[in-house]
């Protein structure tokens, strides 16, 4: 069996060049460190710099996937690099940096890294030709936030992206940057530790209270940190969808769109990885590390291993589901 992390992450200095000194850094930086708080910026900063090596250089990479037992990697670019303020001409370089250099750090292992790209959420004219870059470049897909300033998930102008990524067969990872609770967690890192799990539970309402699944069912949507706070909590959802009339966009329970939907495996505790399992799937679950940073774990395997589930779900969430999700030969 191939074990497959598709949760891991790589640093391209040449996004951060290109958006140096362009006018709005400033700004978004500033809110950046309003959101975080100035002790974890402080932490944040060092914690990347000493693992710039792991998000960069594929020969350190694939020692620590050989450490990890991990035999294929799906890179995706540093959430950092979204850069969602930038304008059209300096998206349009944002997007090709990110999606060329995702694809030749991939290429020089390409038996064992897959590359997911960006694309300019807040422009979302441009969302179908940026995906076209990145699969003509051999990517499987691209990452996307939970939003983008005035772009939710649920917006109706976002419709032919998801039409073109369901008819391509592209996967689209969603994975959160920022909280929209801004400075209520500006502290003991809350910004990531609570925001993160509540923007993959808001942009999934978003995408299932919507219809956006009734509309694209054969969309491919991997969800980072397990869906965050969703999907062990639906009840309440499908209560909702049940009595009020304005809840009822999708069709069906809420719950109910969970088993369309992939979710990775990192939740960071046994008991919530089999309620995931429970609540999606076991065949609706991937492994993932958030490789290399400090919010991730080094042992995803061990992990997975600890939930107690049963040999052929250990299996699948390892690796047989994200082969055939991503095309992978085993």
């Amino acid at each position: 069996m191939t074990t497959i992390d598709v949760h891991a992450h790589v640093i391209l200095p040449e996004i951060e060049q290109a958006v140096a000194g362009q006018p709005g850094l400033a700004a978004y930086r500033e809110l950046d460190a309003r959101r975080n708080g100035a002790a974890s910026i402080a932490v944040s900063g060092p914690m990347v710099g000493a693992r710039i090596p792991k998000l960069t250089q594929v020969p350190v990479r694939l020692a620590d996937m050989d450490a990890q037992g991990v035999d294929v990697q799906i890179v995706s670019p540093s959430p950092s690099h979204y850069h969602y303020w930038a304008d059209r001409d300096l998206a349009r370089r944002v997007w090709e940096s990110a999606n060329a250099g995702t694809a030749a750090h991939c290429a020089q292992a390409p038996d064992r890294l897959h590359g997911l790209g960006l694309v300019p959420l807040q422009h979302p004219e441009l969302l179908v030709e940026a995906l076209d870059h990145a699969l003509d470049l051999g990517l499987k897909g691209v990452e996307i936030s939970s939003h983008a300033p005035g772009v939710e998930l649920s917006d109706p102008r976002l419709e032919p992206f998801w039409s073109h990524a369901a008819a391509t067969g592209a996967v689209i990872f969603l994975h959160p940057f920022g909280c929209t609770l801004d400075e209520r967690l500006d502290r003991w890192y809350l910004s990531n530790i609570v925001g993160q799990p509540t923007e993959n539970a808001i942009a999934l309402s978003h995408l299932i209270f919507a219809g956006v699944l009734d509309r694209h069912p054969d969309l491919k949507i991997v969800v980072s940190h397990g869906g965050g706070y969703l999907p062990t909590y639906l009840g309440r959802a499908d209560h909702g969808w049940q009595v009020r009339p304005d809840a009822r966009g999708c069709a069906e329970r809420p719950s109910t769109y969970l088993r369309r939907l992939w979710f990775d495996s990192l939740v960071h505790d046994p008991a919530v990885l089999r309620g995931l399992v429970e609540a999606v799937g076991a065949d609706h679950v991937v492994l993932g590390s958030d490789y290399p940073f400090d919010m991730g774990v080094e042992d995803p395997i061990e992990r997975l291993t600890a939930a107690g589930l049963t040999p052929a779900d250990q299996q699948a969430i390892q690796g047989v589901n994200a082969a055939r999700l991503f095309g992978i030969k085993e």
